[in-house]
């Protein structure tokens, strides 16, 4: 195995920590006779502990080196694969070690560990060639990544030469990309040291438009936006602002499930993490995705700054902003920034108070679409909780007396809303089935 890793080309940018090039190292010793094979073996033991924990975060299951191949070649990021992630196949001399790299990789997949079992007294590589995982709940893996990578693992089973491999990889980095942005959907942020991270959240959720009772006019000028965003069309920033409750961030989830195999993406972004922006949009402005960077429950005391950075990203700055990033933010409140009667008495001094309130007012206005989402009307209130009642508590419900406890429920926390009305159904449903 050790000369084929040491062929690849290409993909010679793989970790030397990966298992790959770890078992390629100790099966190179076992050949050798450079160490005892009672430490080999321990070693291939605990390669096979990395791998079983892969599997667990990914899923995989049947044939777990297959799983592993088509993981290495869906995660890695290089020259090649990102070209081919914004043209499928591509062009030029470039091919010839790509076919080289694809021949080395269908041995991969081919491989025999027999003769390395038999030196070792191992039976951990057939083990893992015949797996049956144990079922695993959406939430206890990495679920958008587990569905591509055991999709492209199906199909290189089925592949027959490396002509063939070939085809199928392409295709399938042309249809979903390579790496954390191909096979996630949204992202955070990891700062440390000084440097940042874009991390996959490997369970968003699956909100949908239709589980936001009302606010059509709302939700379609967001889809609208964002159709034009995806298509390459002119687009606007949104910020949507209103009552808490009212289903803000639940459209911009909706917005991801909606779109992603459109090549939407979402990273959300904290206050705290905005000196980060530039250096996030960076890394993301030459992928072939669109990228909405979320800011969640947006507002500023009088006294941080941290706006300032967000106005030179959104407009302003002497680098041009991307044509596949937007900024979407929710927040309680249409002003951005808290000012109160003591700010504006405190500015007496001030010899040009109309440019401080302008410059304090200039972040909202950077928003080219705004949408107000307020507390619902009564009725709007019940339709929610009916249809939430629905779900979760099946359709033989008393209506009037449903709608009545909905009415204590809401007079108790904080009025009616979307969120008020889930509270009360997890509520019901909590006590049905006591």
């Amino acid at each position: 195995m050790h000369r084929l890793v040491s062929n690849l080309i290409i993909y010679g940018n793989i970790s030397e920590d990966s298992i790959l090039h770890r078992l390629a190292g100790i099966f190179k010793r076992l050949e050798t006779g450079a160490s005892d094979t009672e430490e080999l073996a321990g070693e291939v033991r605990h390669e096979i502990h990395r791998l079983l924990g892969l599997a667990t975060d990914y899923a995989f299951d049947e044939d777990l080196w297959r799983d592993y191949i088509a993981y290495l070649l869906a995660m890695t990021e290089n020259p090649f694969t990102l070209a081919c992630e914004k043209t499928g196949a591509v062009d030029g001399s470039v091919n010839v070690f790509a076919d080289s790299d694809m021949a080395v990789f269908r041995q991969l997949l081919d491989f025999d560990f027999s003769v390395i079992e038999k030196k070792l007294g191992l039976n951990c590589f057939s083990v893992i060639r015949d797996y049956k995982a144990v079922p695993k709940s959406d939430a206890a893996c990495d679920r958008n990544a587990s569905r591509r990578i055991r999709e492209l693992s199906r199909e290189l089973k089925d592949t027959k030469g490396v002509d063939d491999l070939k085809d199928v990889l392409m295709a399938f980095y042309r249809h979903y990309g390579v790496g954390s942005f191909g096979m996630n959907k949204a992202f955070r942020i990891a700062a440390r040291d000084g440097r940042v991270k874009i991390i996959p959240i490997t369970a968003a959720g699956d909100a949908t438009f239709a589980d936001i009772t009302g606010y059509e006019a709302q939700k379609e000028r967001l889809r609208k936006n964002t159709e034009s965003f995806l298509s390459g069309r002119p687009a606007n920033n949104v910020l949507l602002y209103g009552d808490a409750g009212t289903g803000k961030s639940t459209c911009i989830k909706a917005l991801l499930n909606e779109y992603y195999d459109r090549g939407l993406r979402i990273i959300e972004v904290y206050k705290h993490d905005f000196p980060y922006l530039p250096d996030i949009i960076s890394e993301i402005k030459g992928r072939n995705y669109r990228f909405i960077i979320y800011m969640d429950d947006l507002s500023f005391e009088g006294f941080e700054t941290e706006y300032k950075y967000l106005k030179a990203v959104i407009e302003g700055d002497l680098e041009v902003r991307p044509e596949n990033v937007l900024i979407y933010a929710t927040s309680n409140r249409r002003h951005l920034i808290r000012e109160s009667f003591s700010d504006r008495s405190d500015r007496e001094g001030d010899l040009h108070p109309n440019e401080t309130m302008a410059e304090m007012m200039s972040l909202y206005d950077r928003f080219g679409v705004t949408i107000a989402f307020f507390k619902p009307e009564r009725e709007v209130y019940y339709r929610i909780v009916q249809a939430l009642a629905k779900k979760r508590l099946g359709a033989d419900q008393d209506t009037d007396d449903l709608l009545k406890k909905a009415d204590v429920w809401a007079l108790r926390h904080g009025g009616m809303s979307g969120r008020t009305a889930r509270q009360f159904v997890d509520h019901m449903a909590g006590i049905s089935n006591e």
